[in-house]
């Protein structure tokens, strides 16, 4: 399997809200940034689609190491959170619903097709492609904002 690398972040202003998403694989020491936005979403919204985004873009079955700095997101999957919540029918272990179903279905089923390790970075703290990810991110966000305005 070819190995990619994949970092991500996500943005809401207010939350929810104007939201925007940043993504960038390397391979072979070839970058791919992406970016994209929601009018109305929440942060967590925005983390999971940039990691969506980022994992469909991959035109086979690839080893991954996706790098986030949302604990939602790594822990969701490395935890198994995610799936039990799908197993429990999108409840979580106290019956609450599970938000963001649409979501976690989708990058389970991703996450099914590559062989992704989560990696968690503390976000802000300097990490030369969290930053970018996260300028992305924004970047999209205040568009929809501007826009709004």
């Amino acid at each position: 399997m070819k190995k990619v690398e994949i970092y991500t972040d996500g943005s809401c202003k207010q939350n929810p809200g104007p939201g925007g998403w940043g993504a960038i694989l390397v391979y072979q020491g070839r970058e791919l940034e992406l970016s994209g936005s929601a009018a109305d979403t929440t942060n967590n919204r925005m983390e999971l689609t940039g990691v969506i985004e980022a994992l469909r873009r991959l035109r086979e079955p690839c080893e991954v190491v996706l790098t986030t700095d949302s604990k939602y997101v790594s822990d969701g999957i490395s935890k198994g959170w995610a799936k039990s919540w799908r197993s429990r029918g999108w409840k979580k272990a106290d019956k609450s619903p599970a938000l963001n179903p649409d979501l976690w279905g989708t990058l389970l089923d991703l996450c099914e097709k590559h062989s992704v390790t989560f990696v968690w970075v503390k976000g802000h703290a300097g990490h030369p492609y969290n930053e970018r990810c996260d300028t992305l991110a924004q970047g999209e966000a205040q568009k929809i904002s501007d826009n709004k305005a």
